[in-house]
């Protein structure tokens, strides 16, 4: 039996997908404890039960999960009005060292899953298909290049890179919290913070009142709206954006203006309350609209390849990033965000970053570094690097 559930439906599990999550993760301590986003928790015990239903023949869910997008537009709109130039002045150096390390994990995940598949008699290009496609790419860039590496033999490609990509979300979503916090506990970071990210984040609350909430509802559905344009435009350019760039663009100047001219007032406070929110529904709708049964018909080298993945991302992030960024209070949160969209997407990463946050306390320069990277840079040095791979192997 096939369950189709309509655009109100889908949003309204997702909801109920949430709630169960925070009453599991306030209950069950090691959950709060390791730093586990409340999404995670109740969207993936939801797909667990979907893949029950799945494979006893029960009942199929099908999702309208339009949402999803515009939660996630209207989520990183809100990331957008934080940036406003003298905080970005502030991050440069970090900002150029985190695209360095993205190429590097780019490559290494490429190295990695060609050698292996290679070990086992396959073709390097079986290897591409859990490598920085799925795992850095995520989803999307699956959906791109899985066809393309069907034209060049690999049967079923975009089932395989699509089954990473999922892996690859999951895995991302489960051990960032808890590197970050282990990273904090161990190096007792908080005596670290910064006080200038106090100072930053204090300066949002200025208006409390509750039109502020109304004006940062508006301020941000205006701001995605003139973004569709501004990413229209990019799009012209003939390089892949992601969909909520243009409102990303699109606020920083707002928030810029505003900075400069005082004709503009922006309720920060309000508008991070707000992108909070549409963060949680979109990790909601895509844990629970999540087929985990493509993991169960994965064969045994794809698991093989993904597990190395998976070792290779923990390494990386505890050995490489968080000492390359600093070893400090900011590195470390930046730590656990890197494992997001390293091995999923820049959603997942911010909802890493946000439970380290919310159990801390706040870094208004991971915040800030995290969906610039992952909006501007990742994608595009992500699909370079593919491309030059799959030329050479």
């Amino acid at each position: 039996m096939t369950l189709s559930l309509d655009i109100y439906q889908t949003l309204a599990v997702a909801v109920v997908a949430l709630w169960v999550g925070n009453i599991l993760k306030r209950r069950i301590r090691l959950l709060s404890q390791f730093c586990i986003p409340s999404p995670v928790i109740g969207g993936l015990l939801f797909a667990l039960v979907s893949l029950v239903g799945y494979m006893s023949g029960w009942i199929v869910c099908s999702f309208d999960d339009t949402m999803k997008q515009v939660c996630m537009v209207f989520f990183f709109t809100s990331v957008g009005f934080q940036a406003n130039f003298k905080t970005i002045r502030q991050g440069g150096r970090p900002l150029l060292l985190l695209v360095f390390l993205v190429a590097l994990i780019v490559v290494i995940q490429n190295v990695v899953s060609i050698g292996i598949a290679r070990s086992l008699g396959f073709a390097g290009l079986i290897g591409m298909t859990s490598g920085s496609i799925p795992m850095v790419g995520g989803h999307g860039t699956a959906g791109a290049f899985g066809p393309l590496l069907e034209e060049m033999g690999v049967s079923g490609a975009t089932t395989l890179t699509t089954a990473a990509a999922t892996f690859g979300l999951v895995a991302g979503s489960l051990i960032g919290g808890p590197i970050g916090r282990r990273l904090i506990e161990k190096f007792h970071l908080l005596a670290t913070a910064k006080d200038e990210t106090e100072a930053i984040i204090q300066e949002s609350h200025a208006e409390h009142h509750d039109s502020a909430y109304t004006t940062a509802v508006f301020q941000i559905v205006v701001a995605s709206g003139i973004g569709t344009i501004v990413s229209y435009l990019l799009s012209l350019t003939g390089m892949t954006f992601p969909i909520y760039i243009g409102g990303m663009i699109v606020a920083a100047v707002m928030r810029n203006y505003s900075e400069f001219s005082h004709r503009l007032s922006i309720p920060i406070d309000q508008i991070s309350d707000m992108g909070g929110i549409c963060l949680s529904l979109f990790l909601g709708i895509a844990m629970v609209t999540l087929r985990l049964w493509e993991l169960a018909e994965l064969a045994l080298p794809l698991l093989l390849m993904l597990s190395a993945q998976l070792a290779v991302m923990i390494a990386f992030a505890y050995f490489v990033v968080f000492r390359v960024m600093g070893r400090d209070y900011d590195a470390a949160v930046l730590t656990s965000g890197f494992c997001g969209f390293g091995m999923g997407a820049t959603p997942n990463a911010m909802a890493n970053m946000q439970a380290i946050c919310d159990k801390y306390r706040p870094s208004v320069k991971a915040y800030l570094l995290i969906p610039i990277v992952g909006s501007m840079f990742s994608d595009f040095i992500n699909s370079m690097i593919i491309t030059f791979f799959v030329n050479i192997i």
